[in-house]
């Protein structure tokens, strides 16, 4: 990548929403952005495509759903599926990580706010959307030091 922006889109993919956040590789942070609706292995392509357009991201990140063994859980071949679309679609580098925990580390966060556990559908989506940031921050901590460098 070059060193222009440092932008990065991460995504925490699910049947029925997709968490979305946005990072920086210069300062290797992430925040919650969006959460994008999904019906089955069908994003909102058109939500997605105004992300991509705001946003001008270098790279796309998307977690890797894998069970405490390494073993890839069920919901891996969507994942990769919705990677590969994204890489078709947007042109851009797609990178897939471990997201193991990811959604319990983002109760935990919502939880030491003083929320109770998610009910309600924005509750959700808030889950997602943190979710996705952890899983950029996590491929920020490993990576922000090479932005930039590549391409």
């Amino acid at each position: 990548m070059n060193g222009t922006s440092g932008t990065v889109l991460g995504f925490d993919y699910g049947k029925r929403r997709i968490g979305v956040a946005v990072g920086q590789g210069i300062t290797a942070s992430a925040r919650p952005l969006a959460t994008v609706a999904a019906r089955g292995e069908d994003a909102d392509w058109p939500l997605i495509d105004e992300l991509i357009a705001a946003w001008r991201p270098e790279a796309l990140v998307v977690g890797l759903p894998t069970h405490l063994d390494e073993k890839e859980h069920d919901m891996a071949a969507p994942v990769r599926a919705f990677a590969a679309a994204l890489q078709q679609r947007y042109g851009l580098p797609v990178h897939l990580i471990d997201e193991r925990l990811s959604s319990h580390e983002a109760a935990q966060r919502v939880s030491h706010r003083g929320r109770k556990a998610p009910r309600s559908r924005a509750a959700k989506e808030e889950l997602d959307r943190i979710a996705a940031q952890i899983i950029l921050e996590s491929w920020l901590a490993d990576h922000s030091h090479t932005l930039g460098a590549t391409r």
